[in-house]
């Protein structure tokens, strides 16, 4: 509103007022090049010092602009942006059809440009559907700013030093195909063939959607691999073993195995599909935190099924200590006998855990997959001793990002009571967890993994991958709306004569 003078606190105490033009803007939604089904940048609020602003800016003093530069319409959904409760706010965008020119972004504070806007992103600027892969992977890596390594993927191949395709052949389907579900893959001439072994293989549709999406984008080696679509790691041989273990690529690993990881299918498939399919997912989270730390309930909480014993333990320390825990099974599967000593919870969306001061991550199956999620609230989490691990755990430390309790959760409750006595650490644990996993499960830094896995795994190919007589063409989705012209550059041009 005009006139009238709008207070944030800075660090000290400070009292300031947003400097629209010092303000910093920043993230790959800023660049053409990085295509995702969602695109999405961040702003930082800064007063006239050049200091940030650490919370949250009055609702909807700032506003986000996106408009085609050319002259036929392309329709951008723009949400309003995401309050990240810190003085930063997340936009996020999607377009519904590429747009040759490309576009111009207006970010606005109190109707004034902020930063450097607006920005201008020369065309082309694909959709999600459009297929134009890039040709120099090094030229797609740049754009996305991808980490020259990750250190799951470093230690997952140490097993690995050679890859006999001839091998894997003969030995997968013989060892593994009755274990539920697996799906032999060729990326040949960035085209993706595949044929299903085992039982329940249903769950290839999310492997399949994001190796189609990786596949529209940037050029694959040829690569020819197993993923397991199953919840349970299955390579459970050493290295050092005779016969050797065998690669095979998995959501979820254990220290008792050998798998090479992808992210999870849940996270995967939220990236593809936010704004449109799901509600949950690696952005939406952030902007949905609950109440600011001081107004939190201060205990713990936990939802979830009956998928380990562990669960159940918890919801009777609940009902004897509900001063410091609130944990309810929602639905019965596995113990349904205990459904009427237990009683059934009621399910509780999930944003509204983050009303509580405190998570309980407590394995089901495998690693629970709500873990990601969890630790991208400004909630502190409890974390189950486990074998089972997703991708970026690696670049958590016990501790330091969240807290660490027993497997068999016996001392939960007095690292609750240690969490409320010394609440200035407890939230400071909670920010360094948030912190880190906003930078490594970035969306984009989903397709980096998954790229930097298939180079691995086809640098290691000692034989040549092939497509075999029993596999089937996976082909792109056909969507109308997002036909597009794929240009690209003389010389790529004629490279390809």
């Amino acid at each position: 509103m005009k006139g009238v003078f709008l207070c944030y606190c800075v660090s000290g105490g400070l009292c300031a007022e947003i400097d629209a033009g010092k303000c910093v803007v920043w993230g790959p939604g800023l660049s053409p090049a990085a295509v995702l089904p969602v695109r999405y940048f961040y702003i930082q609020s800064v007063d006239s010092e050049g200091r940030n602003i650490s919370v949250s800016p009055a609702a909807d003093s700032f506003r986000v602009k996106i408009s085609s530069l050319e002259q036929q319409y392309v329709r951008v959904h723009v949400p309003a942006p995401l309050d990240r409760g810190d003085g930063s706010l997340l936009v996020r965008y999607r377009l519904y059809g590429s747009s040759s020119k490309g576009l111009k972004i207006e970010v606005l504070y109190q109707d004034k440009p902020v930063a450097d806007s607006p920005y201008t992103l020369r065309g082309p600027v694909y959709h999600e559907y459009c297929v134009c892969p890039e040709r120099h992977p090094h030229v797609w890596r740049s754009a996305l700013q991808c980490p020259e390594q990750e250190p799951q993927i470093q230690q997952d191949f140490i097993s690995f030093p050679s890859i006999d395709l001839q091998r894997l052949l003969q030995e997968v389907p013989q060892r593994f195909s009755r274990r539920g579900g697996l799906v032999h893959y060729s990326l040949i001439n960035n085209q993706l063939h595949r044929r299903s072994l085992g039982q329940y293989t249903d769950f290839k549709m999310f492997s399949d959607e994001m190796l189609l999406s990786l596949a529209r984008k940037v050029r694959l080696p040829d690569v020819e691999f197993y993923i397991n679509v199953g919840d349970w790691p299955m390579e459970n041989r050493k290295a050092g073993d005779k016969p050797g273990p065998v690669p095979i690529i998995s959501w979820c690993g254990s220290s008792d195995t050998r798998d090479i990881i992808l992210p999870t299918y849940d996270i995967t498939h939220s990236c593809l599909e936010a704004m449109r399919g799901v509600t949950s997912d690696l952005l939406s989270v952030q902007g949905n935190t609950g109440p600011v730390w001081s107004d939190k309930t201060e205990k713990a909480f936990f939802r979830g099924r009956d998928s380990r014993e562990e669960r159940l333990r918890l919801v009777t320390m609940s009902k004897e200590n509900p001063e410091l825990l609130d944990a309810g099974i929602t639905a019965y599967f596995f113990f349904r006998d205990r459904e009427k000593d237990l009683g059934k919870a009621p399910l509780v969306g999930f944003f509204d855990f983050f009303k509580y001061k405190y998570q309980v991550n407590v394995d089901g199956t495998v690693a629970a997959y709500r873990f990601p999620y969890l630790m991208l609230g400004d909630s502190l989490v409890f974390k189950q001793d486990s074998p089972y691990y997703e991708h970026f755990y690696t670049h958590l430390e016990a501790g330091v990002h969240y807290i660490p309790v027993k497997r068999d959760l016996s001392d939960l409750l007095q690292k609750i009571r240690w969490a409320q006595k010394n609440d200035t650490k407890a939230e400071a644990i909670a920010k360094s967890g948030q912190s880190l996993v906003r930078d490594v499960l970035q969306p984009h830094r989903l397709y980096c993994y998954y790229y930097s896995v298939l180079q691995t795994y086809a640098a290691r190919q000692s034989t040549r991958p092939a497509v075999h007589p029993d596999m089937e063409l996976v082909p792109q989705p056909s969507d109308h709306s997002a036909l597009c012209d794929c240009h690209r550059s003389p010389e790529e041009q004629k490279n390809e004569l």
